[in-house]
Order: C-alpha cells, then sequence, then structure tokens
C-alpha cells in the first residue's frame, strides 16, 4: 500500500484520516482556505510514474472523500479512482492526468452542488417547497439558498490556479475537466455550462435531477431542463457524459434524464460531443459508480492529445 503525503498548508483538518491508496500517491491539502466558501481538504492525486518534466491534465471531481480508501469513509465504499485511473493511463486508453478531489462538507453540500441559476428561475412558491422538503430530511438547518456560483468561483479562481502552478499540468480549457455523481453530477454538469472557457469536459453520474427526493409536486427537473436549454451549447472540442440506473436513488432519474437526451439531439450534439448511458440494474452507490468509471473517463481524456 502507498500512503498520501500530507502537506500542512493553512491549518491542520484533525478529523481527516490517512488514506491509503493502491496505485500512484495523494497528496492532501488540509484545509484550503477560501474567500468565497468554507475551508475544504483536497485530496491531489497522482498516478504512478509522475514526473515533473512531463505536463498532466486534470480531472477536478466533488465529494473527494469518498474516491479513494473504503476503510476512511462511513459507507465503506469508495470510487477507486486510483487504481481505476491508473490503470488507464498505464494501458494508453487515456492520456494522464491527475486528480483533484474537493471534500464536501455535508452541513452545505447541497447549498454548494444545487445549480444556482435553475433554483433562482424557480418561484417563491417552489423555492420553498424545496426548502422546507430538505429541512424536513434535515439536509439542511436553515432556510435553502444556494452558494454554487461561489462554489465554482472557489474552483475556478482560487484553487485552479494553485493546482497549476504546484503541479505539472496543462492549465488549458481542452485539459481540464470536472466530474461528479448524484448533487455532485449536477454541479459537473453546471459547471460545464457556466464555464465553457475553463472545463473541456464534464462527467455527470447518476445525475440528481430531482434536487429533492421524488418526482410528483416537484418542480426542480423542469427548472434543470430549462436552464440547460438555455446554457447547454455543443462545442467543437467539449464533451460532456451523463449516465444513470434504475436502482434507490437512481429509479427517479429516468424521466429527466431522457428529456436530456432529447435536449441534446436537439442542439445537435454528437456521439462525440456526448454520450448518455443507462445502466440497468445499478444503483445509487459509489460500488456503482465505480464498475463503470472507466466509460466516463475515457470518454472525457481517451483521445485528447497534448
Amino acid at each position: 500500500m502507498k500512503f498520501l503525503l500530507i502537506i500542512p498548508l493553512f491549518c491542520l483538518n484533525m478529523l481527516a484520516q490517512p488514506i491509503e491508496v493502491k496505485a500512484g500517491r495523494v497528496v492532501r491539502i488540509s484545509d484550503f482556505a477560501s474567500k468565497l466558501i468554507t475551508p475544504k481538504n483536497i485530496d491531489v492525486w497522482l498516478p504512478d510514474g509522475y514526473n515533473e518534466k512531463q505536463k498532466y491534465s486534470v480531472l477536478y471531481m466533488h465529494d473527494g472523500q469518498m474516491l479513494y480508501d473504503p476503510e476512511t469513509i462511513w459507507n465503506k465504499q469508495a470510487w477507486d479512482v486510483d487504481d481505476i485511473a491508473n490503470q488507464l493511463i498505464k494501458s494508453g486508453q487515456t492520456q494522464p492526468f491527475i486528480v483533484v478531489g474537493i471534500w464536501n462538507n455535508p452541513r452545505f453540500r447541497h447549498q454548494e452542488y444545487f445549480p444556482q441559476k435553475a433554483f433562482e428561475s424557480m418561484t417563491e412558491e417552489q423555492q420553498k417547497l424545496v426548502s422546507d422538503e430538505y429541512l424536513n430530511l434535515k439536509k439542511i438547518s436553515e432556510p435553502f439558498k444556494p452558494v454554487s456560483d461561489a462554489y465554482l468561483k472557489f474552483i475556478v479562481s482560487e484553487l485552479k490556479p494553485y493546482v497549476d502552478s504546484h503541479f505539472s499540468v496543462f492549465t488549458d480549457r481542452d485539459h481540464t475537466f470536472i466530474m461528479g455523481s448524484s448533487m455532485g453530477g449536477l454541479i459537473s454538469m453546471y459547471a460545464y455550462c457556466e464555464y465553457p472557457k475553463v472545463f473541456g469536459g464534464a462527467a455527470c453520474l447518476s445525475t440528481h435531477w430531482t434536487g429533492i427526493y421524488r418526482n410528483e409536486n416537484n418542480p426542480v427537473p423542469d427548472a434543470m431542463i430549462n436552464y440547460l436549454q438555455n446554457y447547454l451549447q455543443p462545442e467543437a472540442g467539449r464533451k460532456i457524459y451523463f449516465d444513470y440506473g434504475d436502482k434507490t436513488l437512481d429509479s427517479l432519474y429516468a424521466p429527466s434524464q431522457k428529456k436530456v437526451n432529447a435536449l441534446l439531439k436537439a442542439k445537435s450534439f454528437t456521439p462525440k460531443n456526448a454520450m448518455s448511458q443507462f445502466f440497468p440494474g445499478e444503483n445509487h452507490s459509489e460500488e456503482a459508480w465505480k464498475k463503470r468509471l472507466d466509460i466516463p473517463l475515457t470518454f472525457l481524456l481517451g483521445n485528447v492529445k497534448p
């Protein structure tokens, strides 16, 4: 097993356990300070043979504490990004890349990951419905107000400059990608739309189109589709990936994802710049996302040339 290297930048978060990875190594930046949002732990994964004499693409991933070591995770499940990514790089199925895992703060995860423009497009009554749902489920402790614009600005204007200056990476759009699942899928979609000059591609796994936890009496899916209608545009060289299963929470997503797929077709996306996959029998979990992680990784990074 290879252990992470801890860099005590700013103040050390003593709650963050050391992690083990199967391949490569992880550099942890504890409590990365921000003027925009609460501090974040950042786990930067570097592949086997990482060499500062060459340049690497960068994949930003949300829910960063769920990526590598299942023994440090509350549900004992992880994406195994280190093992899967390392295999893809070594086999030549993707170009070399590093992964920047951004930890979530459970207290603010919904606020940071819910696309702000979509929420603000809803009526006050609809916004209250969403807020009440989150309050009833104890997802939040006060009336809901997204801060996803600030979260994305943190990634683009604070975290990315640090990564660009401290690691041997390409800094251009064509080598910069973003990925997440569930609410992390929503914020990845939002990043793709809001920052077309920064992100060359996004992968949105089990995208939580419903926002809340039902389809009935729910204004969120229409707000998301309307947002995409206005902001999602095909552009040469950029790629976007969606997928979903049909078990547990994923059972809610088919109606919305089918509308998104129709929208992609109407906007003239092609198989070269958009992919949408359905995985029958798969549920809403890290174990499920791990099993198909190679598909979005090769789609986004497989044919990108330096």
